[in-house]
């Protein structure tokens, strides 16, 4: 059998980081172990049973058993709109300033497809969500980091960039609430990031994956909500954690119509968009009264203090979580994060995700994620306790 070379594009991509985290996960489970694992990023609940339904009940519809129009039904586009309008009081265009996506990751992907060329700069959060590494690197792009620190409450410093990586860039990614940090940004953040990106000609991608998701009566800042945003930027939003569908695949983008329109050109030739039952179920969820959306915030909350509380209570000590579904700790003294993590997993089967796979300035943390039961939670706590590590 002949073996034909990966191109240039495929060998450039990063390795899957947690790869191996995930096979020593599947192993300790195997050997019939009780892994408590906190490591992952996939919400544990089910899609609420109305949006269920309207699948149900749209997938017998034989209009959407034919090709769906290439950019998406222009009903999600209006309840995309709609629900703009409502939850941030945000105008946007339904036909020029919306794109569908098959999931947040692929856009964020595809999206340094559309803006860059070989060599171009990209400002990128360290820590950060590691696709966007996987775009840059199928684009041949440089990634120029932007240290995300406790002092500055998770946000880039951009007084610290050196005015020349300013001046070279073309992208910048930001995601807020964050993964992994669970920081949350303000608008007087965002109003700065837009005169910042205005001043250098750099076009602005917001990752909102966690938009609904904030904790203590604190609604997380859109970044289309601040004057000038949709000049230079667009917001990605996913379905993915708002309503539990991260198997529905189904996302959108909005804001500036150029990066609309070449987010809709790449589509044109990768997909004939997405089943229209997920479609007319994606409007079914984004025009809902949001109950089921704030219940599920609430139960992230819920398990946020359990975890913090019990934590504490073992001497482990993090900054407490504004958002997103994650927590984010401190690896003790003397050890990495990848250390810290192989430990947990092998002395008391806790998954925790390292750190420094989400980027340099990751080190000497791990993510936490709150996706499982308040008792697993607080179970996998007291397992870390019986360490004395703290």
């Amino acid at each position: 059998m002949y073996s034909f070379d990966f191109s240039d594009a495929l060998k450039r991509l990063p390795d899957q980081f947690f790869a191996n985290l995930v096979k020593k996960t599947k192993q300790l489970k195997d050997q019939g172990h009780d892994v408590i694992n906190l490591g992952q990023g996939n919400p544990d609940l089910p899609t609420p049973e109305f949006i269920v339904e309207e699948l149900k009940s749209a997938s017998e519809e034989a209009n959407f058993h034919k090709y769906p129009p290439f950019s998406g039904y222009p009903f999600l586009k209006e309840a995309v709109a709609a629900f703009y309008k409502r939850e941030y009081d945000v105008d946007i265009d339904p036909e020029k300033e919306v794109a569908i996506l098959f999931g947040a990751k692929t856009g964020l992907v595809e999206i340094s497809q559309c803006l860059l060329n070989a060599n171009d700069a990209v400002l990128v959060p360290d820590p950060g969500y590691p696709d966007y590494m996987s775009g840059i690197a199928l684009t041949n792009a440089n990634p120029v980091y932007m240290p995300l620190k406790q002092e500055h409450d998770f946000l880039p410093n951009y007084h610290d960039l050196q005015e020349g990586a300013l001046d070279q860039a073309k992208l910048m990614f930001l995601n807020y609430p964050n993964n992994p940090t669970a920081a949350t940004a303000t608008k007087a953040f965002f109003d700065e990031t837009i005169e910042l990106a205005k001043k250098h000609n750099i076009c602005v991608v917001h990752d909102f994956a966690y938009g609904s998701i904030g904790f203590d009566g604190e609604k997380p800042q859109s970044f289309l909500q601040s004057e000038g945003a949709k000049d230079i930027g667009v917001e990605m939003y996913t379905l993915s954690k708002t309503y539990n569908m991260a198997g529905w695949r189904i996302a959108f983008a909005v804001g500036n119509q150029s990066v609309i329109e070449s987010l809709n050109l790449i589509q044109d030739h990768y997909y004939v968009s997405i089943f229209g039952a997920i479609q007319k179920a994606a409007e079914k969820a984004l025009l809902s009264d949001q109950k089921e959306a704030k219940q599920l915030v609430d139960t992230y909350e819920k398990r946020r203090n359990a975890f913090i509380e019990k934590a504490r209570e073992i001497g482990w000590e993090g900054k407490v979580s504004k958002g997103s579904f994650f927590v984010w700790m401190p690896t003790p003294e003397g050890y990495t994060s990848e250390q810290f993590a192989d430990l947990l997993l092998e002395k008391v089967h806790v998954v925790v995700a390292p750190g420094n796979g989400f980027g340099p300035s990751g080190e000497g943390y791990v993510r936490i994620g709150l996706l499982d039961e308040e008792e697993r939670l607080i179970e996998a706590c007291e397992r870390i306790g019986t360490l004395d590590l703290f």
